[in-house]
């Protein structure tokens, strides 16, 4: 009997030595075109002012008579680019569950994508700085943060370099339904599932890690740890693997969020 060919969508490509060696995007571009999409389909959008050069933005719609509120981040990381562009894909195709307010913050990080590298312009990871808020960018996101409502449910777009398929990170201390095994199920049939028992020095199963923590112990702290000490009780972290082709890296994002929220 022969074997059908390899899936090229599934097999990683190999780029990634050492660090993030793949397909960059102009995030300005990818921002200007987010940002008039979200206002065409009747987002209000708002300026965080970070230095007098640099501009964070944030998208937030109320829904019809929403009864969960829900928040979308993405690009803290410069290396990372298919965060940006699955939030802009899905402000474009605008298929979002009725009953859900949707507060959406495109990216976080522009000086690291302008210079293709994880930290930002200064040197300074990002995703590392909700703690103590020595950077700019952190302090007027967390600023920003503080205006919102609780959040019931909280989502961080991210990819891993060094990751063999997909996973994600629930934080989830009050047992909250989830909707984690459902996430990658669905992503499964668009990307390779990270199979390790452990990943990033944490036990996994099934492309899932539920790590047990408590924020206050830990000196750094990422985006996901703040938004669980200050505005959510549920957070999921989302991790496309960023050795496989950004196209299928977009689309496992884009599904992993769809599933979530369709769940809710």
């Amino acid at each position: 009997m022969t074997c059908p060919p390899p899936n090229p969508h599934m097999q990683r490509l190999g780029k990634n030595r050492g660090g993030y060696h793949g397909e960059t995007i102009a995030i300005h571009d990818v921002l200007a075109t987010a940002r008039a999409t979200a206002q065409e389909r009747g987002w209000m959008t708002e300026t965080l002012p970070v230095t007098p050069e640099l501009n964070l933005w944030a998208f937030h719609r109320g829904g019809t008579a929403p009864r969960r509120r829900v928040y979308i981040s993405a690009g803290i990381h410069g290396d990372e680019p298919a965060g940006p562009l699955a939030v802009r894909q899905m402000l474009d195709e605008d298929r979002w569950p009725t009953g859900v307010a949707l507060w959406v913050c495109p990216c976080l990080n522009p000086t690291g994508f302008v210079a293709s590298r994880r930290e930002n312009a200064a040197g300074f990871d990002l995703n590392r700085d909700y703690r103590h808020q020595q950077t700019a960018e952190i302090r007027a996101h967390a600023a920003w943060l503080a205006r919102q409502p609780s959040f019931d449910l909280t989502l961080c777009l991210h990819e891993d370099w060094e990751a063999a398929g997909f996973y994600l990170y629930e934080l989830n201390p009050d047992q909250h339904p989830s909707a984690a095994e459902r996430a990658v199920a669905a992503v499964a049939a668009l990307c390779p599932i990270d199979p390790a028992p452990v990943i990033d020095g944490r036990e996994a199963r099934g492309g899932v890690i539920r790590p047990s923590l408590d924020p206050e112990n830990r000196p750094q702290w990422p985006e996901a740890f703040y938004l669980l000490r200050h505005k959510t009780r549920h957070s999921y972290t989302l991790e496309a693997p960023s050795d496989f082709p950004l196209a299928r890296r977009v689309a496992a994002l884009v599904t992993a969020v769809r599933s979530i929220l369709d769940g809710e």
